[in-house]
Formats: C-alpha cells, sequence, structure tokens
C-alpha cells in the first residue's frame, strides 16, 4: 500500500564525512523506502542540542563542518549541509525519487512513478526570530517546520521529558504566533509535535490554515508529554489537521520501562486516535533513525506489517487508506502552494 511518512531523522548521518541515501546501514534508504512502496518521505534536519552536539563529536561526525563557528554559523553550516546532501542524492537518483514542493510535485511524481522528498526542519530556532530568515528557509525549500524541538526557542516553549506541561505564558511567543500566520501565507506546514500544550492551543487560536503533529501518539494510552490529549485530538481532526503515528517506544508503552515498538501498540494508539479525532485525522509519522529500541517495524520495507496490524484493530479498508497516504496528501494540498 502506498503511504506518505511524514518524519524520519536519517539525514542525521550527513553531518559527517559518508553516507548514502540510496542504501545504508540506517533504518531509511530509498532501496527500502520503494521496495515498502513508499509515495513521499518527509526528511527532517533534525538539530541537535549540546547532547545531541557531544555525541556527534564524539563519533566524530562534526569532521564536515570543520572551522572556528560560532552556535549560530554551526546551525547555518549543517542545515544546509544536509540539504544539499537530499538534493543531490535525489538528483543522482531521479528515476526513483524527486524532491517536492507542494501537491503538484506530489501529483507530477507519483504520475511517473517516482516516490517524492520533502525537507523539513525539526526545530525553529535557526529562524532566529526573524520573519527573513524564514522566509530563506522557505527559498531553501523547507516546507514544514517543527516549531520546538527539546528547548525553547523563538517560535514557543517546548514540551520537555520530563513531563513539564508548562504553565502561564508558556506557549507561542509574539513571534511565534506571528510567525505561524507568515507560514500560512507562504505554505508551510506548521508542526506541534515538541510544542507545549499551551503552544498547541496557540497554533489552533492563530492558525487559518490546518497544522499538523508529524510523529505524536495518543496520551491517553501512554502517559507522555509528546503525545496529545483527547481534546487535542478532537481539535485538530476538527481544524483539519493530521497526526503522524509514531514508533518510539516511550510513545507506545503499557508501562514506563517497555523498550519494544510493536505493530499491536501502534494498532491500538491508531484506533484511539480515529476514535477521538476521526477517520481524517491519523497518518503516518515514522520517527524512524530518530528512536530506538526493538521495533517489530524496523525499517520501510516492513511497512506492510502496519497495515495489517490497523485492519486486525478493526479499521475499514478506506481507513488505512487514509491514515496511510489519503490525510497527509489533503493536508498537502491545503498547505502547500
Amino acid at each position: 500500500m502506498k503511504y506518505i511518512d511524514l518524519h524520519c531523522d536519517t539525514l542525521m548521518m550527513f553531518a559527517g564525512e559518508g553516507g548514502s541515501l540510496c542504501e545504508n546501514d540506517m533504518a531509511v534508504d530509498f532501496k527500502r523506502l520503494k521496495k515498502g512502496d513508499c509515495l513521499a518521505q518527509f526528511f527532517a534536519v533534525w538539530m541537535p542540542d549540546e547532547e545531541g552536539l557531544s555525541e556527534f563529536r564524539e563519533k566524530g561526525l562534526c569532521s564536515a563542518l570543520s572551522g572556528e563557528l560560532s552556535p549560530e554559523e554551526w546551525d547555518d553550516a549543517y542545515i544546509g549541509r544536509l540539504a544539499s546532501c537530499l538534493e543531490n542524492a535525489c538528483r543522482e537518483h531521479g528515476d526513483e525519487i524527486s524532491m517536492a514542493f507542494g501537491r503538484k510535485d506530489l501529483e507530477e511524481n507519483e504520475r511517473a512513478g517516482r516516490m517524492s522528498a520533502f525537507l523539513t526542519l525539526e526545530d525553529g530556532r535557526a529562524v532566529r526570530g526573524s520573519l527573513e530568515r524564514l522566509k530563506g528557509f522557505y527559498d531553501r525549500g523547507v516546507r514544514l517546520i517543527t516549531l520546538t524541538w527539546n528547548a525553547d526557542n523563538c517560535f514557543g516553549r517546548a514540551n520537555y521529558r520530563d513531563g513539564a506541561f508548562g504553565g502561564r505564558g508558556s506557549g507561542l511567543t509574539d513571534f511565534g504566533k506571528e510567525a505561524v500566520r507568515y507560514m500560512n501565507g507562504l505554505g508551510m506546514l506548521v508542526d506541534v509535535s515538541h510544542l507545549s500544550d499551551e503552544g498547541f492551543y496557540d497554533v489552533a487560536a492563530v492558525s487559518e490554515k490546518p497544522f499538523i503533529a508529524s510523529h505524536s501518539n495518543a496520551r491517553a494510552l501512554t502517559f507522555c508529554s509528546r503525545n496529545l490529549s483527547d481534546g487535542m485530538l478532537r481539535l485538530l481532526g476538527e481544524r483539519g489537521g493530521v497526526t503522524g503515528v509514531n514508533f518510539a517506544c516511550e510513545f507506545l508503552a503499557e508501562r514506563p520501562d517497555c523498550r519494544e515498538s510493536t505493530v499491536s501498540r501502534l494498532a491500538a494508539h491508531a484506533k484511539h486516535i480515529v476514535n477521538c479525532g476521526g477517520e481524517e485525522v491519523l497518518a503516518l509519522g515514522s520517527d524512524l533513525d530518530g528512536v530506538g529500541g526493538r521495533l517489530e517495524i524496523p525499517s520501510p520495507d516492513r511497512m506492510g506489517l502496519l497495515w495489517e496490524g490497523l485492519k486486525r484493530a478493526g479499521l475499514t479498508e478506506r481507513q488505512v487508506e487514509l491514515a496511510a497516504r489519503e490525510n497527509a496528501k489533503r493536508v498537502i494540498g491545503d498547505v502547500l502552494k
């Protein structure tokens, strides 16, 4: 079954000197995407925090970004490098996959039998409170920004790993509200995965276009600050948005110490999301190459297991098709120009 995946972290391989998107030792590559019948993959440029940067240095993954760079210069160089590597890989394998920037590109690639690659930014800190820089990222090809990662930035407050849900004044900043409106006008998806609860509701109040949670599950089944409450799921559905079911163990677990990601738990979360937000709110946001543990679906070539699991859980054939691609297609058409 053809599918659209709204989030993977595979591009981080290019922080180092080597790596191939055609075939590699990570979870996602072009060969396995094709084998899994992928229609479109959203490739995130994940912005590492200090802990992530330390891990990069320990593994020698920063050697490609040499020289004395300020944190801001490093961010720009890193984003540029990962974006260029994705573009170059798509050009090299243009018979199989091409960059896409909106609905027309997606449809043209599908007609030609090609997969589509969308470039996204996970953590908008590099925008630095500037609409001009935001427009620059759009011009660079970025079509989705996950507003925050695990730290606050110019857009607003993040949802932290320790489960802190925020408080008074902990949603979007004034710039964040202005930026959401600007993104609506540009044709750029607003992604609330990692954003605080207050930030979620601020986006809902400000955005005139559908917004998404690219890789978040149901909080009612797994209490995790990154998952969405039932009220959020209902509101997301009412606003025409989607949430991409996430393969991360900690977003699926029945107990905190569980390090397994199973199809049955994915299906349980998917069914709950449909029951709360409606059949048009469910999508896929695997988070592959950004998650650890034992995954029953460790790579795109095993994605068929998910569609089978959704059917076993009681979703109809039509509902599975909506979750696999049609809901994401609709949002792409509604927002991206």
